[in-house]
């Protein structure tokens, strides 16, 4: 059975719409890293020949979302230990820096709505329910980069999460994740909702550190 893709109403290529798709598949989770990307099988699956298809993969590897090994194929990428450890420094000192913003510029109906989300995110670590609480998170991150009333900045941010999103979206697969990620995020809430910048930025830096060791510790179980 084919797949539809978007088009924006016939003014994007047949390659754009799928390189969107599948960036949009592995930036949410749905294709994981390390997984294969079979030529055929995506033909097949969003009813084009095997022409843009190979196209895609080819601008999905340049964009860093895809790796291509010789005589192997194509694989949704998965860094090297020491471009993880990259990814996430970075992550984490742009996160950092949103979180103690956030503690001096929020207004106070955007600190309401940031505790709102952080309670929200409570009742889901109490339901065990992982996709529904990854799903908050992003809401709840996107509020604090919002809260820094610092639009490049929260730009910038958001397109590195989406860099990492895939392996930021793994952790939750890890056993008691969901209450530990709740924990780290309480001391974050607390901070900003007293104004406290240095603190704020201090507790978001560790849990982003947590988020990237318990990848580390998914991913060695795989």
């Amino acid at each position: 059975m084919s797949a539809s893709f978007p088009n924006s109403g016939g003014l994007l290529t047949r390659t754009e719409s799928l390189r969107l798709q599948l960036a949009d598949e592995i930036v949410s989770g749905l294709l994981a890293p390390g997984q294969a990307l079979d030529e055929q099988d995506l033909a097949e699956r969003f009813g084009v020949s095997r022409t843009p298809v190979r196209e895609a993969i080819r601008q999905l590897s340049a964009s860093g979302l895809v790796q291509v090994r010789p005589h192997r194929g194509a694989f949704v990428a998965l860094p090297t230990q020491d471009q993880l450890h990259d990814m996430f420094e970075a992550m984490a000192e742009l996160e950092a820096l949103c979180a103690g913003l956030s503690a001096r510029n929020m207004t106070a109906a955007e600190r309401h709505a940031l505790e709102a989300i952080h309670q929200e995110l409570r009742g889901l670590v109490h339901q065990g329910d992982p996709l529904r609480y990854h799903e908050c998170n992003e809401t709840f991150h996107g509020a604090i980069y919002a809260g820094t009333h610092n639009g490049y900045l929260a730009e910038m941010t958001l397109m590195t999460r989406k860099r990492v999103a895939p392996f930021r979206r793994a952790q939750f697969r890890t056993t008691g994740r969901l209450a530990d990620s709740w924990q780290e995020h309480d001391l974050i809430v607390q901070a900003i909702l007293r104004g406290d910048r240095q603190a704020a930025a201090e507790a978001m830096r560790a849990h982003i550190g947590f988020v990237r060791d318990a990848f580390r510790s998914y991913a060695e179980t795989r």
